[in-house]
Order: C-alpha cells, then structure tokens, then sequence
C-alpha cells in the first residue's frame, strides 16, 4: 500500500482533472455530461474494482463525504475532489459514475463516466508498481464503449450532438508518468536506465497527443487538460528526502516544469489543428504552488504535514489508513494525506478553475468553455 502514493501529485490538478455535471435552471448552455481521465486526483472508484496496490476504499479516507455518508468511495481524500466541486457548482446533482460500477449502465451514463485511475499515467508502464491500474490508453478505449452506448440511448445524430456540444472532457495526468515510473530507483524499473529526461518527455507528448487525437475522432470537442504540478512539494517527498517545511525537491519539479511547456506547446497545437475543439490548459503547476507558498493566507495551519498519514516530520510515509494518525483540523491542511489535497483545497482550487483568469486557466475559464 505504501506506493499508491504518489498518484497525489498531479494535484495535481491538483488537479486537473476535472468533473462537470450538469446543468442549472436558467443557465443558457447547461452542460450534458461530465468525461473524466486521469489519476487518483479525479478516481471516483475505479481502482476499487481492481486487483491493485493503489487503493482509497479504506477509512478514514471519505470521512468528509456528505454523499456516502462518510463512509470511503475510493476518493483519494478525505471528502469531494475538484471534480465533485466543479459538478456542484454548475447545479447536477449526480457525479460521473466510475466506469467500472456495476451501475455504469443505461441513462446513468449521461451524465457523464469517470475512468480515472489511482496510479495510471500517460505511458503503458507507469504504474506497474502496482500490479494493476488503468493508463490513459485503457481509459480511452473504455470510453470507446460508453460512445457506442450512448449512441443507441440517443440515436446517432442526438448522441454526436449531445457529446460534441453538452460535453466535457477533462484530463488530469502524467504526474504518475515521474513519480511512478521515471523517477523510480534506476536499478528497479524506473525509465532513467535507458532514456534522457528530453527522450522520456518525448514519448509523453508523442503519446498523450495521439490520445487526445482519439478523442476527438469520437467527437470530443471541450477538453480541460491540466498540467503538473509541483510534485517535489508534496509531503512525502519532502519526508523521504528529510526537508525543510518551505523546501521541495528541484528535480521532481523541474521535470514538471519541463513537461509543461511542451504540453502547452502542445495545447497550441491541437487548438490550431482540429477544427472545431477547444482545448483548455488548468496552470496546476502554478496554482497548487500558490497555494503552498501561501497557505496562511487562504487559511490553512500548514501546507507540509499531511493530516492523515504516518512516519517523519510530516506524516509522509505510510498512505491513509485505519491505523494512522488524523489531525482534528482537516481543514486546516492543505494535504489530506502524503499525497494528495484535502477537501479543503479542492474548494480553492475548483473556484480558480471556475471563474480565474488565465494566469491559472486559459484561454477560458470553465463556466466560460461550458457556455461555448
């Protein structure tokens, strides 16, 4: 269990990953339906169904989370993620079902499918550390199915239209693709062995656009795609790497920075070359940083310690579980546990990417993409 840590990151998107329900009563474009991708910064419960290492369906994890009764989900925190928020936010009711429920059948999915999984990555072989998890490859074939379910719910004509103009699609990845497969030890089966940090890089981009390409052809057309963030900050790396609180590990994060200008190079490029999409670029990199830099000023204790977790300065080790340690401030943390954001933090960070202004999300915020 130690490893389904390092999904945390990409808060990556934070991030990014992000989940859009639904429709509210006088808004001019009510959103039809939420696709979401990534990592365990968006699992919905994906990964409960799994034979894997990487797994939240355990307490206290979901302590906060009104829906179940706070009871766990397999959300990787301790209440909502940012795609929970966001799909609150623009008024429906119900989340983007895991793929895999038993329940991700008929009208249920028109409100949208959740294929993110704790561990999975950009790269076939990120992750494997786990035994199992599903990459951004999987996630794209599954949705392949739920396309052709969704054209005999509606027919052929209503389903393009209701996936191309109701739609969103959100990605949130490629954090895993460092810390759960470059970044391991050279000696196990970290990718530093054979490749450069350009060459690996490379591939990332290579892959993850011929992804998005996919999805376009099934009539994808309102992506939000959110970069890396700063995954040297994150509690556990700064535990194993015995740091200080206002200190984080340069070659996680300059990897991520790396990363994230050829991904919004990439971004570019799709915008200019598939007509008709629109391509939105979530700055986790720099709104999670902001958010840790200065954590005091939105009202957090630390942005260090993890709330739930054990082992050194900043409870870094050891993933939540029923036998760590909890803080009685959960919502003074900005990290719910070695890894990833507390409720807490998602609020802050759903709002920026519903309503900021391109310093964080461009070229349009989120309400503004849904009312394209």
């Amino acid at each position: 269990m130690a490893f389904h840590c390092y999904d945390m990151l990409v808060l990556v998107f934070f991030l990014v990953n992000i989940s859009f329900y639904g429709s509210v009563d006088g808004q001019k474009n009510a959103l039809g339906a939420s696709f979401i991708f990534g990592d365990s910064l968006v699992d919905a419960g994906n990964n409960n169904y799994l034979s894997t290492l990487s797994k939240a369906n355990i307490p206290p994890n979901g302590i906060d989370f009104k829906a179940s009764g706070g009871n766990p989900t397999g959300r990787y925190t301790n209440g909502r993620t940012i795609g929970d928020i966001v799909g609150e936010e623009l008024g429906q009711p119900n989340y983007a079902i895991p793929f895999l429920a038993p329940n991700a059948t008929g009208k249920t999915i028109l409100s949208g499918v959740n294929y993110a999984s704790g561990g999975g990555g950009i790269m076939n072989a990120t992750g494997r550390i786990f035994v199992n998890r599903i990459g951004m490859d999987v996630q794209i074939d599954y949705f392949s199915i739920t396309r052709k379910q969704i054209d005999k719910l509606l027919g052929e004509s209503k389903a393009k239209e209701y996936i191309t103009k109701k739609s969103i699609f959100s990605i949130t990845v490629g954090a895993n693709d460092f810390l759960n497969n470059y970044l391991l030890p050279v000696l196990s089966i970290g990718a530093r062995i054979s490749q450069s940090p350009d060459s690996f890089i490379d591939d990332m981009i290579t892959h993850f656009r011929a992804q998005l390409t996919r999805l376009y052809k099934m009539d994808a057309r309102k992506f939000v795609i959110g970069n890396v963030g700063p995954i040297g900050c994150i509690p556990y790396q700064k535990t194993i790497n015995q740091l200080n609180e206002d200190e984080c590990v340069d070659l996680a994060n300059k990897l991520a920075l790396q990363y994230n200008a050829r991904l919004k190079d990439l971004v570019a490029e799709l915008n200019d070359n598939l007509p008709g999409a629109t391509f939105v670029l979530a700055n986790v990199y720099d709104l999670v940083s902001e958010l840790i830099k200065n954590y005091k000023k939105y009202g957090f204790r630390t942005a260090s310690r993890a709330c739930c977790g054990n082992g050194g300065q900043f409870a870094g080790i050891i993933p939540c579980g029923p036998t760590s340690s909890m803080c009685s401030d959960r919502y003074k943390h900005v990290f719910w546990d070695p890894y990833h954001p507390s409720e807490a933090a998602n609020l802050i960070l759903a709002k920026q990417l519903l309503d900021g202004d391109n310093r964080y999300i461009s070229p349009v915020n989120l309400r503004q993409l849904r009312d394209l």
